[in-house]
């Protein structure tokens, strides 16, 4: 899903960005005190390492302190990665998100919607996935783990929020030591829901191989080149069945981008055969549209 659109004005495309982050935050900060502390859930990632400093504070200090507090300075080091390899513009708006969801998680009231802690892992999960993907279509992130996830994305060409969640399993084992297990496994069901959200949403770090049986190659390249600029592989092959040859063109694209080439294609070539594949890894040249 491509939010932006090159057709955009610059001042049409910040308010949009602008927008989306600013209600990305305030979802962040409503969910965060409205489930996971309703739950007394440890949501995974620097929110969840945040959240339980907070309650080791207050548990054995008797210690009361912001969100803020904790969760900027361990920003710090993400905001860092993100400066320097992944675009001054997009850690910006990033930058905004954590310091306004912090603000809002400290000043906003707790509404409690349910005490069912399974409901709300699985509905916090979903809200909590659904706002980092407002972010993450217009060029942002949440902060935490988001920057680290798309720096190791676009430096390894994989989807890595899978990863991520492997690693949040550590704190909330940390938090099962301390808190007790059950808390811990409900938040493993939160984090899923939330990766799983992310997964479905945003692809832009998924990729599918696309073999294509057409006549007209040279306007099916240009096409797809045109949409995604990636290159595409010519093959001569024989129809089984006629004997007649046959042009298949491989390429490899995005996620996001498959059903808008495939629309293309069919329009170029009604007959064109489409076989489009998910891939699980690309290794060598491969163009990602770069953040700002």
């Amino acid at each position: 899903m491509e939010v932006i659109k090159k057709s955009d004005s610059k001042p049409k495309r910040e308010f949009k960005r602008l927008l989306f982050v600013t209600l990305g935050a305030v979802i962040i900060a409503f969910n965060i005190n409205s489930f996971v502390n309703t739950g007394g859930l440890f949501p995974g990632g620097f929110s969840g390492v945040t959240l339980l400093i907070l309650r080791i504070c207050a548990k054995y200090f008797s210690l009361t302190l912001p969100y803020t507090a904790i969760y900027i300075p361990l920003n710090l080091i993400p905001i860092y990665i993100g400066i320097r390899y992944l675009g001054k513009k997009f850690t910006f708006y990033s930058v905004y998100v954590i310091v306004l969801s912090s603000i809002l998680t400290d000043m906003m009231p707790s509404i409690t919607i349910t005490y069912d802690v399974l409901l709300i892992c699985i509905f916090g999960g979903l809200i909590n996935g659904f706002a980092i993907c407002l972010c993450l279509f217009v060029g942002a992130s949440a902060g935490g783990t988001d920057f680290i996830s798309i720096y190791y994305s676009e430096k390894k060409g994989i989807d890595a929020w899978n990863y991520i969640f492997i690693a949040n399993i550590f704190i909330l084992g940390t938090a099962g030591v301390i808190f007790g297990f059950d808390k811990a496994l409900y938040s493993i069901i939160f984090q899923f829901v939330t990766t799983q959200m992310i997964q479905t949403l945003y692809k832009h770090y998924q990729k599918n191989t696309l073999f294509i049986i057409t006549d007209k190659p040279q306007e099916v390249y240009e096409k797809i080149y045109d949409i995604t600029h990636h290159n595409s592989t010519l093959f001569k092959g024989t129809g089984s069945y006629e004997g007649a040859e046959r042009n298949m063109v491989y390429s490899v694209v995005s996620s996001e981008e498959v059903d808008k080439v495939i629309k293309e294609i069919k329009d170029i070539d009604p007959a064109a055969f489409v076989n489009a594949v998910k891939t699980e890894q690309v290794r060598g040249r491969f163009y990602t549209k770069p953040n700002e």
